[in-house]
C-alpha cells in the first residue's frame, strides 16, 4: 500500500501554500480548487511508489508513459469508463508532475526523442479524455480536469515557479 502524507504533515502544508501563492500572485489562476488539486498531486507523488504507482498486470510497475493506457490492469472488476478516466487522470497527473517539476529529466538522451513535447500532448489529452467521463461521485470533479487540460501549459509554468520557490527557501537556510 502506497505510504500518504498526512493531512497536516509539513510538506503538504507547504505545497499547499506555495502552489496557492505562485498560481494566484504569479499567474493570476484563483481557482482554490485546481490549486488544492494540484497541491495534492505534488504531495502525493512524494513517494516514488505513487509516482509509478500504474501496474501491469503482471504486478511491474509501468515506467513508460505510452504504455500505461494499455497495460495499467486496476483489477478484474474495474468498470471500464472509471478504469479510463483513472488511467487518463493519472497520465495528465504524471506528466503535468514530470515536465513542470523535473523537467529536466525529460531532455532528449537520443537524437531526435522530444519527450517534453510527447509529454505535453499526453498531459493535455489525459486530462481531456477524463474530464469527458463525468461522475457527480468522483474527485475531482470533471471541470477540474478541463481546466487542467485547457490550462495545461499555465500549470507546467506555474510548478516550475513552484519548485523556484522551494529551491529558493532551500537555499536561503
Amino acid at each position: 500500500m502506497p505510504r500518504r502524507l498526512e493531512p497536516n504533515h509539513p510538506l503538504r502544508l507547504m505545497f499547499a501554500g506555495l502552489v496557492e501563492q505562485v498560481f494566484m500572485s504569479e499567474l493570476g489562476i484563483a481557482d482554490t480548487r485546481l490549486t488544492a488539486y494540484l497541491a495534492e498531486v505534488l504531495s502525493e507523488f512524494i513517494h516514488m511508489d505513487q509516482i509509478f504507482r500504474m501496474r501491469a498486470i503482471d504486478g511491474q510497475a509501468i515506467r513508460d508513459i505510452s504504455r500505461v493506457e494499455a497495460d495499467a490492469f486496476l483489477g478484474p472488476d474495474g468498470d471500464t469508463r472509471l478504469r479510463r478516466r483513472i488511467v487518463h487522470q493519472y497520465i495528465g497527473d504524471f506528466t503535468l508532475f514530470w515536465i513542470g517539476v523535473y523537467p529536466e529529466s525529460l531532455r532528449p538522451r537520443l537524437a531526435g526523442v522530444d519527450r517534453l513535447n510527447e509529454y505535453l500532448l499526453q498531459g493535455k489529452r489525459g486530462y481531456g479524455i477524463a474530464s469527458e467521463l463525468e461522475d457527480p461521485e468522483l474527485d475531482p470533479p470533471s471541470e477540474v480536469l478541463r481546466q487542467l487540460s485547457e490550462e495545461f501549459e499555465s500549470c507546467v509554468h506555474g510548478l516550475r515557479l513552484v519548485r523556484g520557490c522551494w529551491e529558493n527557501a532551500d537555499n536561503s537556510n
